[in-house]
């Protein structure tokens, strides 16, 4: 079973959806055949290179609601063992992550690619790292056991970023609109940080589906279990 996560670096419910998936994932009998990659999509695609302070851009962009807003998200992460950290938080463009992200993907495999997509997530939301610029990002590679040389030069340069826009595309002609989305099989998808209990059935579901799993006697998943937040692609 194939499961294309579509999201974001800068996404606070994509941190939380990915833990859930995750906690999901370890309880599914098939989880050794299930293959999880990561797909890029921008929340706010020009951003500026220049990274700014996070709470002073959703500020500008939410008004007085934004300090609610960081709060419900810092206590739903802490049930999920997430430290945000919004204070030391910097909004910057995400394009040179994603691109890192491919790297990760095409030359390393998809479980470096998950590594690295939470230590880019953690970087980001938790220690403070300015994910748009090139030095600190490929130290963030090299910690998830990429190559420094390659990483650096990679992202000098221009390699990946026509396969990174052409994967954004594709998340728009898919109807992709926010994120978290999960698409499993390219044919069903479940979009926002379900619980873990909610994307469990979703494994079950398709891989009845699709026979990639026999079900145990009374583990039936139920009609319509996904019907909230998910959408059909």
């Amino acid at each position: 079973m194939k499961v294309e996560i579509y999201s974001d670096i800068a996404c606070p419910w994509c941190y939380i959806g990915k833990r859930r998936f995750e906690q999901a994932l370890d309880r599914f009998p098939g989880k050794d055949a299930v293959e999880v990659v990561y797909r890029p999509y921008q929340l706010v695609p020009d951003a500026p290179e220049q990274a700014t302070p996070h709470r002073d851009w959703l500020a500008a962009r939410f008004g007085p609601q934004s300090v609610a807003m960081d709060a419900q998200v810092t206590e739903l992460g802490a049930a999920e063992g997430i430290t945000y950290d919004f204070d030391a938080a910097l909004h910057a463009n995400t394009f040179l992550g994603h691109r890192l992200l491919h790297l990760a993907e095409t030359e390393y495999g998809a479980a470096v690619q998950a590594d690295l997509k939470e230590r880019l997530l953690k970087a980001h939301f938790t220690d403070g790292v300015d994910i748009g610029d090139r030095a600190q990002l490929t130290e963030v590679a090299v910690a998830a056991g990429m190559d420094g040389g390659r990483a650096a030069a990679y992202l000098a340069g221009e390699e990946g970023a026509e396969e990174v826009r052409t994967q954004l595309d594709r998340a728009r002609a898919l109807g992709i609109s926010a994120v978290p989305t999960f698409v499993f099989e390219g044919r069903w998808a479940v979009q926002g940080g379900q619980e873990a209990d909610t994307f469990l059935r979703v494994l079950q579901q398709v891989a009845e589906e699709t026979g990639a799993l026999v079900p145990a006697p009374g583990t039936e998943a139920a009609d319509g279990a996904c019907a909230d937040g998910s959408c059909a692609v």
